[in-house]
């Protein structure tokens, strides 16, 4: 079976839309937490609802992924770069799922209603405690310097493929063209 050059483009709408939403949500995040009335509950009226579709999204992406057949990793990377790729997009996965379940766990901990319009809003997925409110804000937290942290790698090792290995990870996310071996008699 030939391998595939790219991936489908639904995986790759997924991937750019969930990474535009997340970037907003870090920066909504940042700017939340240094924020006062009346801005403060303009930002968390968005911060919500936008991470609940960021799990929803991570889970039909999720699974999405493990229906799909991928393109391998170019044959010239190393063992240990090829081990950084896939426990990079393991725990992406695992934060793009853990951050909306804490921050939804600590509002339920906090009785704080997760409103994602006017009239709805999600039943609580825990009980009202102050005590792990404040276990899961403070967990809430580093998971989103972990995300942030995890984003910025995965930037740069997106730029490392497309700028100095120029091989053909980068254009497999993004459609482009791949890039030809100098003795491809296709090229």
């Amino acid at each position: 079976m030939r391998p595939i050059e790219h991936f489908p483009l639904f995986a790759r709408i997924l991937h750019w839309l969930m990474a535009a939403m997340i970037l907003v949500m870090l920066f909504i995040g940042i700017i939340m937490v240094s924020t006062v009335e009346p801005a403060y509950h303009r930002l968390i009226d968005l911060h919500r609802p936008l991470g609940i579709c960021i799990l929803l999204l991570a889970v039909v992406r999720l699974v999405n992924r493990l229906l799909m057949r991928i393109p391998p990793l170019p044959e010239t990377l190393p063992p240990a770069l090829r081990l950084a790729a896939r426990t990079s997009h393991i725990v992406l996965y695992a934060l793009m799922i853990a951050m909306p379940l804490v921050g939804w766990g600590m509002l339920s901990a906090e009785a704080y209603p997760v409103v994602m319009w006017s009239d709805f809003a999600l039943p609580p997925i825990l009980p009202h405690d102050p005590t792990l409110f404040a276990i899961l804000r403070g967990l809430h937290t580093w998971l989103a310097l972990t995300l942030f942290g995890a984003v910025l790698v995965h930037l740069a090792a997106a730029l490392m493929h497309g700028l100095l290995l120029r091989d053909d990870v980068l254009p497999s996310m993004t459609g482009g063209r791949r890039h030809r071996a100098v003795d491809d008699p296709a090229s």
